[in-house]
């Protein structure tokens, strides 16, 4: 059976009620399907109008119709009703019979009240006696058939490029606050896991706006680019310590050596090599830090290897507010994750100091190196997720 390409829309009311995370932790975990991009979307009235005209088409009961084209009419246009920034994370998913599977396996019907589905948890759906919808919040938006998601794919294709991306000027605080973007990365996560959700619940708690997120595969050139500030750091903060270079020469010796060398000697050399070997360790610890980053080795890989994209995937995201900055760094606790308090981030989902859940930046002009890096500074240039869909039209031959 062919990959169906499918993609679900976590509502503006969500991320302000900070559902974003778990409803992302049941995307990524319960679908089966493979997770392939993610941006911000905040719609254009000329979308919102073009997406209503695709739900007109749906054979589906026309009071659930209604409910869905009023909800999107009040909720998805940046001037609304309730006054909130119409910010969506779009999420896209690949696999045999992703609509069906992600449609009704995870989301949920629109009138569910059960718990297992995310519209169950998250979504509310209050019919009167007589067939009037009093009350209704989907919690996520996806196509409802076939022929509907390929069309509602195409208008994504067609309106990303101004429409989606990175959504920094879309949040207004008041007069006076300085508001400033940190960037995030959860470190490499396994297929189907809830982790990224989870760690996204827990950066909620500062209060700060998603206002950018991408799935990355980061590139062996793109790790030895962000990572680079670090090889100084460890030539110094790793560097070989004399004493232990010598202890370890001694018991070497000993197999080889009928006498004892004098300590003199000993420390001599144990200096000498600890100032020349310190270079090297720290290159071997930085290429441990690339390989992990992007699942490749960078002293296997050729020139051209290094500028593809990796194997291991991590979720990038822009939280912007007031001292953002410390606020995530403090939610997530020291770079030894052993060394933090309970509660915080790295304690709970980190391993050590190199695998410790996330990165994220410690002052906004390393932010804003940080981006430009990784491909979430603006809306500039090549839209992959746009190619992307485009891509899978062309092959069933819908565009």
């Amino acid at each position: 059976m062919a990959d169906e390409l499918t993609y679900a829309l976590i509502t503006p009311y969500s991320l302000l009620k900070s559902r974003t995370g778990g409803i992302l932790g049941r995307l990524l975990s319960l679908s089966n399907l493979d997770f392939v991009g993610v941006t911000m979307f905040a719609p254009s009235d000329a979308f919102v109008d073009k997406y209503c005209a695709t739900i007109e088409e749906q054979d589906c009961k026309p009071s659930w119709k209604k409910a869905m084209k009023d909800y999107i009419n009040s909720n998805f246009r940046r001037v609304n009703k309730f006054g909130i920034t119409n910010r969506m994370v779009l999420l896209f998913f690949k696999g045999p019979r992703a609509l069906e599977k992600l449609k009704d396996e995870v989301i949920g019907p629109i009138t569910s009240f059960q718990g297992h589905t995310i519209r169950g948890s998250f979504g509310d759906f209050v019919e009167s006696s007589d067939g009037k919808i009093e009350y209704f919040e989907p919690a996520v938006v996806s196509a409802a058939d076939h022929r509907t998601n390929d069309k509602q794919l195409a208008l994504f294709a067609e309106y990303l490029s101004n429409d989606g991306g990175v959504l920094e000027d879309i949040v207004k605080f008041s007069e006076g606050v300085k508001a400033e973007t940190t960037l995030v990365i959860l470190k490499p996560f396994e297929e189907q896991s809830p982790l990224p959700g989870n760690m996204i619940d827990m950066f909620s708690r500062t209060g700060l706006f998603i206002v950018g997120i991408k799935l990355l595969r980061m590139s062996i050139a793109q790790a030895e680019d962000f990572y680079g500030p670090l090889i100084n750091i460890f030539r110094e903060k790793l560097k070989p310590k004399p004493e232990k270079i010598a202890e370890k020469l001694k018991e070497a010796l000993k197999s080889v050596l009928t006498f004892e060398v004098p300590n003199a000697i000993m420390n001599s050399h144990a200096e000498q090599l600890s100032e020349q070997l310190k270079d090297m360790n720290a290159m071997n610890e930085f290429n441990k830090i690339v390989q992990y980053m992007t699942g490749l080795d960078p002293e296997k890989s050729s020139p051209a290897d290094k500028k593809r994209p990796g194997t291991a995937r991590c979720l990038a995201l822009l939280y912007r507010g007031p001292d953002a900055i410390h606020k995530i760094r403090n939610i997530l606790g020291p770079t030894d994750s052993k060394k933090g308090e309970p509660g915080k981030v790295r304690r709970i989902y980190g391993e050590d100091i190199m695998k410790n859940a996330a990165h994220a930046s410690d002052a906004v002009e390393n932010a804003e190196r940080e981006r430009k890096i990784i491909g979430l500074w603006d809306n500039k240039g090549h839209c992959e997720l746009k190619e992307m869909i485009e891509n899978y039209l062309r092959s069933k031959g819908s565009c």
